[in-house]
């Protein structure tokens, strides 16, 4: 026994005609699932190279400012402060900023290190 589908204007069609056009068409070509990822490795590759690879190169430039400071040294701190390098401590750098006035700051807060001479012309 042949089902068919209700009448439609006036003409009925086997049922299994109608999933044959399903079962025949073809799907489209998936692009590659890398190629969907290609946008976003490239951003990556452009932010290390614009903003990560600088700011390392900064890092790497202070720290080794901070391991060459001396007393005697003339140094700008990040607040502004211009002074001399009085004492050094592990974590922490004594500047003076004015005759008898010496001010502890945290050796990061070293921004950096003037040439000589130049606290007598401020």
């Amino acid at each position: 026994m042949r089902y068919s589908a209700p009448s439609i204007l006036g003409w009925e069609r086997p049922v299994l005609d109608w999933l044959i056009p399903v079962a025949h068409a073809q799907q489209a070509a998936q692009p590659n699932a890398f190629m969907q990822f290609i946008p976003l490795i490239l951003l990556v590759i452009v932010f290390y190279f614009l903003l990560i690879r600088p700011q390392m190169k900064r890092n790497k430039e202070h720290k080794a400012l901070i391991a060459s400071l001396a007393k005697g040294d003339e140094v700008i701190t990040s607040g502004g402060l211009a002074g001399r390098v009085v004492t050094l401590g592990e974590a922490y750098v004594g500047i003076e900023i004015s005759d008898g006035v010496e001010v502890k700051v945290q050796k990061p807060a070293i921004s950096s290190v003037l040439p000589k001479g130049t606290l007598k012309a401020l």
